[in-house]
């Protein structure tokens, strides 16, 4: 039955265009259930318990954990059905939202739990004072000022279909994209003004010494600098300060030379299934984050993707690619906000700075990929390595977890695949992606080698519950959805310290631990 259950799970859904299959179980950190869907009670998963109910089917357990990736015809032809109506092509996350909760039948409530009736007196003072929370939410209002935004209709019809669902805690609509030295945060300490000034000295002198900048960088970088500094780890600017200027206007006149030369060509027979696939990607891109549902910003990625896609024809687009884009478009973002990110309209900006921010996320996120291409060529070479290596190396540092594995049927490419493949996007908030991104820009081949020990380092540190299941689909649905939500610098730091040690033991020494 186990070698069965692990089969019909990795059925192919020949229905979704794209180099990658769909990797069951991507889902977004749960949140407000109402806006968002949640699940029934019996069907929720208690990770802690070690009497986890089980779905009564397999195919139950499947639909449960459907990715974000999986569409079918009717969702495809309602989710284009209004391109034509709007002048960037983009549908609305409004009508994505409502679409979701109509395609998923784990966002219905079951009969069995209706609540008794209520009359319309009392439903309409719920709906009030969930309307008041909603608009209140984190201490501050959230406003929408275009159709890409979750609208006031969306929430009601969400309350009314969910009010059987029990009463969970609120928590933000996202944990915080800026890290501690944002706007609103406590004064800076001592030894953070002093690594501060530390950056700004570094930064400041005639040629730029980024062995040094490497060294500061390993630990996190102030958000004040951020932005200068990942231009030049990644490779963008050249350290010499005399010449940045001349060549970021250089790069950003030759992206926007691709633009005019390459984007009229996406509805072109030759180019319209990648577009049509970056098309319906694109709202799916932190679906939860105001700031990314908005019209001018999905356009962004959209050139972004294409243009990058028609330029690396070896690979192509591949689904997860969207992720890679959006650290750079905040932290380059970041640079010209002073409140929060995610609830930014990226229409105050000045024309000439939304230009800016998009060719310099284009040519950063170019630099990223030339590393880790052969992730996303013919077959993606590179991602069935690095599982077989993490799977390698898990052996060595934690046998009884890689048993674990082996006595329940879980391939590691079931779930480390996605690890790879979106740089654990998908298991981290946002906010810690930046904070792993700036050591991975300060290590030596950060994005095609020590992920591989982060990735290593996180599967141990949910040693516990993973030892706790006891059954293949709890192993799955615990390692697909891993409680990351609530993390921020302190959690990261220290992820990456166990990644460096592991890289220091292992790295150089291909044969330590070797039964």
């Amino acid at each position: 039955m186990a070698t069965e259950n692990r089969i019909n799970f990795w059925r192919r859904n020949t229905k979704v265009p794209g180099s990658v299959q769909p990797v069951y179980g991507a889902q977004h950190p749960p949140l407000d259930p109402r806006l968002r869907r949640t699940y029934p009670k019996e069907t929720k998963t208690k990770f802690n318990n070690l009497k986890t109910k089980k779905a009564s089917s397999f195919h139950e357990f499947a639909r449960s954990t459907n990715d974000a990736w999986d569409i079918d015809d009717e969702e495809d032809e309602d989710f284009l059905a209004p391109a034509s109506s709007l002048p960037s092509g983009l549908p609305s996350a409004s009508s994505h939202t409502q679409q979701s909760e109509a395609d998923h039948p784990e966002s219905r409530v079951s009969h069995r739990q209706a609540p008794p009736r209520k009359d319309a007196q009392t439903l309409q003072e719920e709906e009030e004072e969930d309307e008041e929370e909603f608009e209140h939410f984190n201490g501050k209002v959230v406003k929408s000022s275009s159709d890409a935004h979750l609208s006031t209709s969306t929430v009601r019809s969400t309350l009314h279909k969910q009010q059987s669902l029990p009463v969970r805690p609120i928590i933000p609509l996202v944990a915080r994209i800026s890290d501690q030295n944002a706007s609103g945060a406590p004064p800076m300490t001592v030894r953070e003004k002093s690594r501060l000034d530390k950056f700004k000295h570094l930064l400041s002198s005639l040629n730029t010494d980024l062995d040094e900048l490497r060294k500061h960088s390993w630990s996190g970088i102030p958000r004040e600098v951020r932005p200068i500094t990942w231009r030049l780890l990644s490779g963008y600017l050249p350290a010499n300060k005399e010449r940045r200027e001349q060549v970021l206007q250089r790069k950003r006149e030759e992206y926007f030379g691709f633009i005019e030369q390459y984007y009229h060509s996406r509805t072109d027979e030759h180019y319209k299934d990648t577009y049509r696939q970056i098309h319906i990607d694109i709202p799916r891109t932190n679906p939860l984050i105001p700031l990314f549902q908005q019209p001018a910003v999905q356009e962004v990625f959209e050139r972004i993707l294409f243009i990058w896609a028609i330029r690396h024809p070896a690979s192509g687009y591949v689904q997860g690619i969207n992720d890679l884009v959006t650290p750079f478009f905040v932290v380059f973002l970041s640079e010209f906000v002073t409140e929060d990110v995610e609830n930014f309209e990226m229409a105050a900006l000045p024309l000439a700075t939304q230009r800016n921010i998009e060719a310099d996320s284009f040519w950063c996120m170019s630099k990223l990929l030339d590393g880790i291409q052969d992730n996303y060529t013919f077959a993606q070479p590179g991602i069935q390595n690095k599982v077989k290596a993490l799977e390698e190396l898990v052996s060595r540092i934690d046998e009884d977890i890689h048993n674990h594995f082996k006595r329940y049927e879980v391939e590691y490419l079931q779930f480390a695949f996605r690890w790879m493949n979106n740089l654990l996007m998908r298991e981290l908030p946002l906010r810690c992606t930046i904070r792993l991104w700036d050591t991975y820009q300060a290590e030596a081949e950060g994005f095609s080698h020590f992920h591989l020990y982060v990735c290593a380092a996180f599967l141990i540190e949910w040693r516990k519950e993973i030892l706790s299941m006891v059954d293949f689909q709890g192993l799955l649905m615990l390692l697909q959805n891993l409680p990351t939500i609530h993390w921020g610098n302190e959690e990261v730091g220290l992820l990456l310290a166990e990644a460096y040690r592991l890289k220091y033991m292992f790295a150089d020494a291909p044969s330590h631990y070797k039964r």
